[in-house]
């Protein structure tokens, strides 16, 4: 599961996504093979970390296992 981090919410990528000219048809960014699309991966601090992106729109995108 994706989710977008902001500074004092969480939030699902279908409330942010649709507005984004690189989501895709559905309104949910661009997720392939483990790797999102529309933005880069950011450096995890501590192993235990979730992956995190950064995505062009400047929301950090978290994946949810």
């Amino acid at each position: 599961m994706l989710a977008i981090l902001t500074d004092n919410q969480i939030l699902l990528p279908c409330q942010v996504c649709q507005s984004c000219l690189l989501a895709d048809a559905s309104g949910q960014p661009r997720w392939h093979d483990g790797q999102l699309r529309c933005g880069q991966a950011i450096s995890k601090i501590v192993e235990e970390q979730p992956e995190q992106f950064q995505c062009v729109m400047g929301f950090r995108i978290v994946k949810i296992e």
